[in-house]
Formats: structure tokens, C-alpha cells, sequence
């Protein structure tokens, strides 16, 4: 883990946070992206390490994500862990009551973003022929639900393009992981449900979800993993969720 240079997207809040201070603190060397730069910068105080970037980047600008990588500082630039952890979920209503532009934001985070910053640090990785991704996906990739819809669809896409990118590039050595959680006490909710705090909280009465350090402790263990094997998928949740019946619409 020492000196490795490891990019975490969506570092501003919750398992990139999180998963950003763990790694910070066993001596990697984070880069720490995200569109909120204040967030970005008071961590680094907090942390009180040299060991960390603050990089402003919205993963939704294709543009801006190639400049911005292909414009890092030497000692930054040989990145050896990226971490597309920028993701969301906006809204929760049915298919045919959602707002489309909920469905086009997180397309163009979910998807094309993760798209944009792997594609820009591929090369790098390749030509050093070494190299490791984790792709943060969700439950909801594979088990549906009411309001999940393009959220579950994107969240697929980052299950199957996890796997893609492996068969691509296992000749290169470089790994890839798609890490998929359940429930997680995060500012998710807040996000999904406008700001609203009180209807976000609701969303985790009576049970002990996920918290953003169990998934940076499953993050450091993906990264010390023995470099002979490649961990494909891990998914986890809560010990109080588990898998919805069939749903029966009674006539």
C-alpha cells in the first residue's frame, strides 16, 4: 500500500471519503476527486498529509476528464489503483412518473463517467502493463426494485463493463473488481430524495445498514489481495437485508 497513487472519484462524501482517509492512512498516495473542491480541501487539512490531492472534477465532463488527468503532475501521474466510486441515484418513483432528467443524470454519472475516467488512465496503466480498478456498483444491478429503475440499469452496466475490462485487459495485468453494496448509511439518500434529510433518514429506521467504513475495509483488502488472483465481484449487505419475494399483482 505505501506509495501506491491511488485516484478516488467522488471523494467529497461518504464511502469515497471514507475510503480515501483509510487509505491515506496505511501510506497511500490518494488522489481525491470531486466537484466539490472546499469538501475536497478540508479533508486534506483534516488529514494533515501530504499524501493526499484534491483534484475538482465532474466525471460527467468527458472533456475536462482527459485534460484534467493527462494534465497531472509527473509524481502524481503514474496512477496504479483507480477507484470509480462517483455515483447516484435521483428520485424513486415509477418509470412512467420519473423525471427524465433524473434518468439522464445518472446515466451520464453512473455510466459515462466511470466510462470517461477509466478510459483516461487506461493507456497509462497499459503501457506500464500493470494496474488495478474497482468499480463501485450496487445490489441494485442485479435485484429490482419499486423507483430503481435506470438507477438498477446503470448499476447493471457497472457489473457487465466491470467484466468486459477484465477480459480486455487480463493480458496487461491489470485487475478489476466490481464492488456492490446494499443499504449504506450515506448522503445517497439525501441525494436521491432532494436534500429532504428526514424522508432519507426514514429510509434506514430499524435496521443497521452499511457504513462507509466497511466498505473502505473491503476496499484495502481488494488492494492487498494476493497479486496472483483477480477478485471479480464481491457483493454485500446488510445482516438485516436479504432478497425480496416475487411480487404477485392480484387481478
Amino acid at each position: 500500500m505505501k506509495n501506491k497513487i491511488i485516484l478516488v472519484s467522488g471523494a467529497t462524501s461518504g464511502f469515497g471519503e471514507a475510503i480515501t482517509i483509510r487509505l491515506v492512512k496505511n501510506g497511500a498516495r490518494v488522489i481525491a476527486s470531486g466537484r466539490r473542491l472546499d469538501r475536497l480541501i478540508k479533508l486534506k487539512n483534516k488529514l494533515k498529509s501530504d499524501k493526499i490531492l484534491p483534484l475538482e472534477l465532474d466525471v460527467r465532463d468527458q472533456d475536462r476528464v482527459f485534460n484534467t488527468i493527462n494534465s497531472l503532475e509527473k509524481n502524481w501521474s503514474k496512477i496504479d489503483v483507480l477507484i470509480n466510486n462517483a455515483g447516484l441515484a435521483r428520485g424513486l418513483n415509477s418509470s412512467d412518473k420519473t423525471e427524465i432528467d433524473h434518468w439522464n443524470e445518472m446515466v451520464d454519472t453512473n455510466c459515462k463517467g466511470l466510462m470517461y475516467v477509466t478510459r483516461a488512465i487506461l493507456p497509462k496503466m497499459t503501457k506500464r502493463n500493470k494496474g488495478q480498478i474497482i468499480n463501485i456498483g450496487s445490489v441494485a444491478g442485479t435485484y429490482p426494485y419499486f423507483g430503481g429503475n435506470i438507477y438498477g440499469a446503470s448499476k447493471a452496466f457497472v457489473h457487465q463493463f466491470s467484466l468486459n475490462l477484465r477480459a480486455d485487459l487480463a493480458d496487461k495485468n491489470i485487475r478489476v473488481t466490481s464492488l456492490e453494496p446494499g443499504a449504506a448509511e450515506t448522503e445517497f439518500s439525501i441525494v436521491r430524495f432532494d436534500g429532504d434529510k428526514e424522508k432519507a433518514k426514514k429510509t434506514y429506521n430499524g435496521f443497521d445498514p452499511i457504513e462507509s467504513k466497511n466498505i473502505a475495509e473491503i476496499i484495502e483488502f481488494i488492494i492487498r489481495s494476493p497479486l496472483n488472483i483477480n477478485i471479480n465481484r464481491i457483493e454485500v449487505m446488510s445482516n438485516q437485508q436479504s432478497f425480496a419475494g416475487f411480487n404477485f399483482i392480484k387481478k
